[in-house]
């Protein structure tokens, strides 16, 4: 079996996209909202994410494949590739999505992989592809619904359609969706409070495609005040080995600061706020 990654097809419209959203921002007239739009080293520097990815995250990528590949033979049931294989595929992925995304929010080596996701102190269609290097918890969460019966290559292409339908939530060109939609699908005005660093928007809407599992597990919150984007402790650069690796080198130098192990463990292990009391970082 093998699998194409669909992101590589949806490349012209993220092109396009990017092309149009100045345009549309331009026009946006919106009390109190008004839109940061880009910045020249920002958005290059997001752009510059987004091909580091297709090489990093790639590579992991293939090692979920062949884990994926590996327990399908030990599934118990055969879901098909039909209607009901492709909604249970993309069903579970976004399931999965919304843990693997909590985690890594809550723990912080796993918080190293993500943060560069959220580094961007403005929020346009280019902050979409300032994906993570290092994604390497998606080999845990995604494989397993192999032995489901839901075929490796049908959860990759699941996964990259997820990605795919998250690139147009980051703008704010688009206010708010219909009611209906609001409720059940991941919007712009969803996602923007999840890249907030507001008190109140902090750890909130993982969802990728379905808010409901923000509604289910008690991580949903609305877009009231207007949103402060980037970490709440913001970084200063824009070198790209800086944005993706930052926040391992910080790692490393609390776990050597801690005086014990039961401290460095809890670095690793709490979130990314957490500092034991005995560490030289706090």
């Amino acid at each position: 079996m093998s699998y194409v990654d669909p992101t590589f097809y949806a490349v012209p419209f993220f092109v396009v996209a990017l092309l149009l959203e100045p345009w549309c921002l331009a026009r946006v007239d919106r009390p109190g909202r008004t839109p940061r739009g880009y910045e020249v080293r920002d958005r290059n520097a997001s752009l510059g994410m987004g091909v580091g990815s297709l090489v990093f995250a790639t590579a992991i990528n293939l090692v979920t494949y062949k884990v994926a590949t590996s327990l399908w033979p030990h599934r118990v049931c055969d879901l098909g590739s039909g209607v009901l294989g492709w909604a249970v595929a993309l069903l579970v992925v976004d399931f999965a999505y919304y843990w693997n995304h909590r985690v890594e929010h809550e723990v912080r080596i796993l918080w190293a992989c993500h943060v560069n996701h959220h580094s961007s102190r403005y929020y346009n269609l280019s902050t979409a592809l300032r994906q993570p290097w290092t994604p390497w918890p998606g080999v845990v969460f995604y494989p397993a619904w192999a032995l489901a019966g839901v075929a490796p290559s049908m959860i990759m292409t699941a996964y990259g359609v997820n990605l795919i339908y998250q690139f147009w939530v980051h703008t704010e060109a688009i206010d708010r969706m219909p009611g209906w939609f609001e409720a059940v699908f991941n919007t712009p005005s969803h996602h923007r409070v999840h890249h907030g660093s507001n008190p109140e928007y902090l750890d909130k809407n993982y969802a990728g495609i379905f808010i409901v599992w923000d509604r289910m597990f008690g991580t949903f919150e609305p877009e009231r005040a207007p949103v402060e984007y980037g970490l709440t402790k913001n970084i200063e650069t824009f070198n790209l080995w800086s944005i993706a690796f930052r926040e391992y080198a910080a790692i490393f130098r609390d776990v050597v600061a801690a005086r014990s192990l039961r401290d460095r463990m809890g670095i690793l292990a709490h979130g990314p706020d957490w500092y034991p009391p005995s560490s030289k970082s706090q």
